[in-house]
């Protein structure tokens, strides 16, 4: 059942993020983010439906990613006490994105702003945590290759940024959503359209092709909630494994990723076919080594 964010809510004050553990059944939480965008094709100009994947501004690759955290309210409080412990550093005071009318790492952590020595405070605040981070990563030329190669067939079809989005949700929940009494699932809000119940129907492909593939029910409610990393402390701990992800396949820096690999349960390179037609499995035991995709 969809959710609604309180209207009353601090920075990292959360509708999720505070559990009465008195009364409370064995709820599981998830959170959600992105990195990279969906977007494949030029959208304007006499250039329109050009393929755009990889050039300046428009990542290669699209990352769906859940954080799940078994203890949400103390990380966030961690999260904030360490931010407010860094923005009283005299040593980053004259920093720009500590200042608060820049609107950065003075409101929250977000990996891409944040300066070298903010980051590897978050990241070693992270890996002192309860985590198991999952993620779903699709190879944008690929995709539009599909996406040409259908239109081909069908010339009325119409590439739709939000298709790839929706598509990675069931992969990523596949087997995660029957273990546990009730479910908690926050995502980061994307543009103005309400996609919550878009969202609901990918968990319920999830549910679907389990019962399908093993005979498992899963009637545990599942409450869905769109918000912004501002009011949930932890979808700030999720963009940051995102960006070390990211960073990792765009860049081939994987230092970032490597120092928190611990905290690694699965990534799944969906569209690297090239040993198996379901794409590569990282695990814990089976990191990302250097040279993986050449």
């Amino acid at each position: 059942m969809p959710g609604q964010e309180s209207d009353n809510l601090n920075t990292g004050n959360i509708l999720s993020d505070e559990v009465n553990e008195s009364s409370k059944p064995d709820i599981h939480y998830y959170y959600v983010d992105e990195a990279g965008d969906p977007t494949l094709f030029k959208a304007k100009s006499k250039s329109k439906g050009k393929v755009i994947v990889g050039e300046n501004g428009c990542s290669r690759f699209f990352i769906l990613g859940k954080l799940d955290i078994r203890t949400p309210e103390k990380l966030a409080h961690a999260l904030n006490d360490l931010r407010q412990k860094l923005l009283n550093d005299p040593y980053l005071a004259t920093v720009a994105s500590m200042l608060p009318e820049n609107k950065k790492t003075a409101l929250m952590f977000h990996a891409k702003d944040d300066i070298p020595e903010v980051r590897r405070e978050v990241f070693k605040l992270l890996l002192a945590y309860d985590l198991h981070f999952h993620a779903v990563i699709r190879d944008k030329k690929v995709i539009a290759q599909k996406v040409l190669e259908h239109n081909i067939v069908s010339s009325s079809y119409r590439y739709q940024p939000n298709h790839l989005y929706d598509s990675c949700i069931p992969i990523l929940f596949e087997n995660r959503l029957h273990k546990h009494d009730a479910y908690r699932i926050v995502f980061a809000r994307r543009g103005s359209s309400d996609r919550t119940e878009a969202f609901q129907a990918g968990l319920e492909q999830a549910k679907t092709k389990v019962r399908q593939k093993w005979g498992i029910e899963s009637s545990a409610p599942i409450e869905v909630i769109a918000s912004d990393p501002k009011r949930i402390a932890c979808l700030q701990a999720v963009d940051y494994f995102l960006w070390a992800l990211q960073r990792c396949f765009e860049r081939q820096e994987h230092r970032y990723l490597d120092f928190i690999w611990e905290k690694v349960s699965l990534i799944i390179d969906r569209d690297d076919t090239r040993a198996k037609g379901t794409g590569e499995y990282y695990t814990k035991k089976r990191p990302i080594k250097l040279g993986f995709r050449t």
